[in-house]
């Protein structure tokens, strides 16, 4: 499903709730990612070229970083309760980082766990959050709190790809790597840059 698509099933729709949101939020940050892997990037090279302006960084990383996030707290959400998770218990150097095949059956299946779990789960579920900080620190959060950080830390991390796929002379849509109010407030012509109210 394209994002143009995503958008106008949730706008046009008279039932839309703050769980459609939410979930419009995270599919489209993925879709972006998916979009990025399937019809932009042409070499499993392009993942992991390190960035000269951002040290250690590369396109494969970010992908992976973003994902993570989403998968770690869809999986806590889907399991039994207590919801107890941590954003810093990632897997880091993983086949999607270095293989377009991999990135793109890594999306997609984050993309399908995001739609099999969020439209039945309830938005205010508690969850309880452990971070390193670098001390450890225990924060009290809902699920739907944190799907919307998901999505807001993949567009940071979209950002970075923007930055790395500059350095590589990859051409990227006008919608990738921008928060959509960056967007309506630059009165951007993009999907995302136009104010549904």
């Amino acid at each position: 499903m394209s994002v143009s698509t995503m958008v106008d099933s949730v706008v046009d729709s008279s039932h839309s709730n703050g769980s459609d949101i939410a979930s419009l939020s995270s599919l489209i940050q993925l879709q972006f990612a998916l979009d990025l892997v399937e019809n932009i990037l042409t070499s499993d090279d392009q993942l992991t070229v390190t960035s000269k302006f951002l040290p250690g960084s590369t396109i494969g990383k970010h992908l992976r970083h973003a994902r993570d996030h989403f998968i770690l707290l869809i999986d806590c959400v889907a399991g039994p309760a207590p919801h107890i998770f941590s954003y810093d218990t990632r897997s880091r150097n993983t086949p999607m980082e270095s293989n377009l095949s991999e990135a793109r059956e890594a999306l997609k299946q984050a993309i399908s766990r995001v739609n099999e779990v969020v439209p039945t789960a309830n938005l205010d579920i508690p969850l309880t959050l452990n971070a390193v900080t670098p001390f450890m620190q225990t924060f009290e959060t809902t699920f739907g709190r944190e799907l919307w950080f998901a999505g807001l830390h993949a567009v940071h991390h979209w950002s970075m790809v923007r930055v790395i796929a500059g350095e590589l002379d990859i051409k990227l849509n006008d919608d990738f790597g921008f928060a959509p109010s960056t967007l309506v407030y630059k009165g951007s012509e993009a999907l995302l840059g136009k104010a549904k109210i």
